[in-house]
């Protein structure tokens, strides 16, 4: 899945809770998508510290990516 698709799939599932709140739920869901993409990275690197390092820089790119994306949107 591309950057841009993971960004606005991880907004979208956020929109569906945040949906009916009396504040601008699309701004809501970003911070929340941005909540799970720092935790995805965070997490991996802990899980991941003795494994194969370029396997790990491209997994860590591409979270930075989509996080890169999430705020573009």
């Amino acid at each position: 899945m591309r950057t841009k698709e993971k960004a606005e799939e991880l907004i979208n599932r956020y929109l569906k809770i945040l949906a009916g709140g009396m504040y601008d739920v699309r701004e809501e869901a970003k911070k929340c998508a941005l909540i799970c993409v720092n935790e995805c990275i965070k997490e991996h690197c802990k899980e991941s510290e003795h494994k194969d390092p370029l396997a790990q820089d491209r997994w860590i790119d591409y979270w930075q990516e989509v996080k890169k994306e999430v705020s573009l949107l």
